[in-house]
């Protein structure tokens, strides 16, 4: 996948994408929790090639839980 990081400033403008597939919003998400997204001595901020600002880890794992929670009750984010 290319570095489609600079398009979002923050991990739930992927999930809110509407037209990104749900994979693809996985797969974005999976590469902003990635401890090589970490940003120096600040373990808790992600900050992924591209991205115009760190963000919180945090955040990234609230945005993946948000695309599980359609799925749990059977509906979909699209």
């Amino acid at each position: 996948m290319s570095e489609p990081f600079s398009r979002y400033l923050h991990p739930f403008d992927v999930v809110r994408h509407p037209s990104l597939e749900p994979e693809v919003k996985r797969a974005i998400l999976a590469s902003w929790a990635s401890d090589r997204s970490a940003v120096a001595d600040h373990p808790a901020l992600r900050k992924p090639p591209g991205a115009k600002r760190a963000v919180p880890v945090d955040d990234v794992f609230a945005a993946m839980r948000a695309l599980d929670e359609p799925l749990a009750r059977g509906t979909s984010l699209q």
